[in-house]
């Protein structure tokens, strides 16, 4: 039930995992791999997928003399840079007794190191970029694509694997990036209730005694799991929990209370883990999103949050972040899963663009946003909400 168990079959992925193996078969025919790029929502099998087919891959590849093959694995989660990305990578290369600091180099310097490494190490290098949204600049996706052809290195043929939770992130690529890390794209849309309900099925078997877990249990975790967004992992989390708790009351069977009682407490618990990893700028997004909400003013374009995140920040003694930085934020709240994002197309006169919503518990949010509601004020469209549990001090 955890999240770094590897089954032996994937399923509810065939169609993305046959397009996947056509991606990586020049491995196999010792060409030039392609570049890939992922994108779909956290949980829906994207990191998974991946890890299941190149643990496949190295096997088919062990087979032929003349194939080497080196697998490198990087969660960008935590690194804003290309330079903190190279840095990592030369790290990963070198013994422990040879590790570089993270500042101090100039860029070129840090490149030179990971162009020597890699060809050092030779053969075919596959180097996944696991939440690659999180870079704030798009050099090392240049880079690396293009390194041999540029003839940075003679004795590596390197192939990047992209993997991104925010659908907008290649737009903000630059046109030279695009074209070299996008050749071969996968959108892994989200699973219905019907696949969550085979996965489970396939966990269940390996992680419960048989009789203690009947159909009715999985299709309704299957089924909240198809609510919040098709995610595989909150599925499997809350039947998890819903063990938890039926251990915890030493009950014979797990029942659906018990998986009423654990959504509920993930689901705080998830609010709260998120909203407390905000900035506060992320705060006063999220509550200027959320008085919207409460006076029907949603979905809502940014520039129409903007007035009263200004407001807000104002209050709170902040300058306001400019529009860009600001839609950053609904960005990390999207990701989060704390925010619902549309896409509108209006044409040749409207153009295209986003509307957010609201995406959790009312009630829950304000109670995560105790200390900004404090430090802004109570805004008219929370009184009704505004409780002494909730807030001590009002």
């Amino acid at each position: 039930m955890r999240e770094d168990y590897q089954p032996n079959e994937l399923v509810g992925r065939d169609e993305e995992i046959q397009k996947y193996q056509a991606a990586l078969q020049p491995v196999i025919n010792g060409e030039q791999p392609n570049n890939i790029f992922l994108y779909g929502k956290t949980g829906v099998g994207k990191t998974a997928v991946t890890r299941y087919l190149l643990s496949h891959l190295a096997e088919d590849a062990s087979q032929y003399e003349d194939l080497e093959l080196h697998l490198t694995f990087l969660n960008c989660d935590g690194l804003t840079s290309s330079y903190q990305i190279a840095t990592r990578l030369v790290n990963e290369f070198r013994d422990e007794t040879a590790q570089i600091s993270s500042t101090g180099y100039p860029r070129a310097t840090v490149y030179e190191m990971l162009w020597k490494e890699l060809d050092a190490i030779g053969g075919t290098n596959l180097i996944v970029l696991d939440e690659v949204d999180h870079v704030e600049d798009d050099s090392i996706l240049y880079q690396l694509p293009r390194a041999r052809a540029n003839n940075k290195v003679s004795g590596a043929k390197i192939g990047i694997i992209g993997i991104s939770n925010d659908f907008s992130f290649r737009d903000d690529l630059s046109p030279k990036v695009k074209s070299s890390l996008c050749e071969q794209e996968i959108h892994f849309p989200a699973y219905d209730a019907g696949d969550l309900q085979k996965i489970l099925e396939q966990r269940r078997d390996v992680a419960f005694r048989d009789g203690v877990l009947n159909d009715a249990v999985i299709r309704l975790c299957a089924a909240y799991g198809a609510k919040d967004a098709g995610d595989a992992r909150q599925s499997i989390d809350l039947l998890m929990k819903a063990g938890d708790l039926a251990r915890e009351e030493e009950a014979k069977t797990i029942t659906e209370n018990h998986v009423e009682t654990g959504r509920h407490d993930l689901e705080r618990g998830r609010i709260e883990e998120g909203i407390r990893g905000l900035t506060q700028h992320g705060h006063l997004v999220l509550y200027s999103l959320l008085t919207l909400h409460l006076q029907d003013g949603t979905p809502v374009r940014s520039r129409d949050i903007r007035p009263r995140y200004t407001s807000f920040a104002q209050r709170a003694g902040r300058d306001p972040l400019v529009p860009r930085r600001m839609r950053d934020h609904l960005s990390e709240l999207v990701m989060l899963g704390l925010v619902s994002v549309t896409e509108r197309n209006e044409g040749r006169r409207g153009g295209t663009y986003r509307e957010y919503s609201l995406a959790m518990n009312v009630e829950l949010v304000l109670s995560a946003l105790d200390e900004v509601v404090d430090e802004v004020g109570i805004h008219e469209s929370i009184h009704s909400l505004v409780t002494d549990d909730i807030f001590r001090d009002s």
